[in-house]
């Protein structure tokens, strides 16, 4: 369960509807009393629903979820239903369709990615980076994991990954076997990880045993090489491939026998329609 404090609702909430909604005060119509759903137009996993119940919650609003995180909703269920005053309906009104849509978005993109990877690796894992949009990390991560994703560091001091940009500052860049034997004895706890940007570098790096080598931006004919030469060189190592890896691309990754691939692409997946509708009680 990702938690949620009431400072992050807050902040949510705080973004729109501060100073309440104008419209209904105009018209009059904030003490009526209401329904108000959130509907999924097109089918797919979702998200957001705990966040979204609990902002609607905040507002006083009396809350049903008619699906969890993770689940697959077909064309036109409803996610949500929330009852009460009409001013705190059409305050919780965007904030949560706004939370939906965007989360929606992120699940259903890495549920349909790992459709594709699990036809040819049925145990293979998509971990999503840190490189998240900002602001969005508790969204993004609980939307990654509804889709059925794992996360691949949540920060830089969550795990060891040793790049190039590392590597740069130290007396023998090249000198993988020191690197590791170095990050072993510092962080003894934690699985060393190793990124490598060409095949002659991953070919050194393997040398060096790291538990997991990942490939950057490698070519599809690089990362098969690498998968026949890696056993040989270190049995007990990993390969995981990054860069470029989306929807579109997955497939043929996929095919390449890796198990394990790291990608960005499920944050900026486009957000799904969610319809809202208010109405009157009876």
């Amino acid at each position: 369960m990702i938690y949620y404090p009431d400072t992050f609702l807050d902040n949510l909430l705080m973004e729109d509807i501060q100073y309440g909604d104008l419209t209904s005060r105009a018209l009059n119509i904030c003490d009526q009393l209401g329904t108000m759903t959130f509907t999924r137009r097109e089918a797919g996993c979702v998200s957001g629903i705990t966040l979204g119940c609990r902002l609607l919650e905040k507002l006083g609003l009396v809350v049903t979820a008619h699906l969890q995180d993770g689940d697959f909703a077909d064309k036109g269920d409803c996610l949500i239903t929330a009852e009460g005053r009409a001013d705190a309906l059409h305050q919780g009104w965007k904030v949560v369709q706004n939370v939906l849509e965007w989360s929606c978005g992120v699940s259903d993109y890495m549920a349909r990615m790992l459709e594709i990877y699990h036809r040819y690796q049925p145990k293979g894992q998509i971990a999503c980076t840190r490189k998240n949009i900002p602001n969005t990390k508790l969204l993004a991560t609980q939307a990654v994991l509804a889709g059925g994703g794992v996360i691949h560091r949540q920060g830089c001091s969550e795990t060891i990954l040793l790049f190039a940009n590392h590597r740069r500052f130290l007396s023998e860049p090249d000198n993988w076997a020191q690197h590791v034997k170095q990050l072993r004895l510092a962080a003894p706890e934690k699985c060393i990880v190793v990124e490598a940007d060409d095949i002659e570098q991953a070919r050194e790096a393997l040398k060096a045993q790291p538990d997991i080598l990942q490939l950057d931006k490698f070519s599809i004919e690089d990362i098969s090489q690498l998968q026949q030469e890696a056993p040989q060189l270190a049995p007990h190592c990993h390969l995981s491939v990054a860069g470029g890896i989306n929807l579109n691309t997955i497939e043929k990754y996929a095919q390449t026998g890796i198990t394990l691939m790291v990608t960005s692409s499920p944050y900026y997946a486009p957000p799904t329609d969610i319809k809202v509708r208010l109405y009157p009680k009876d």
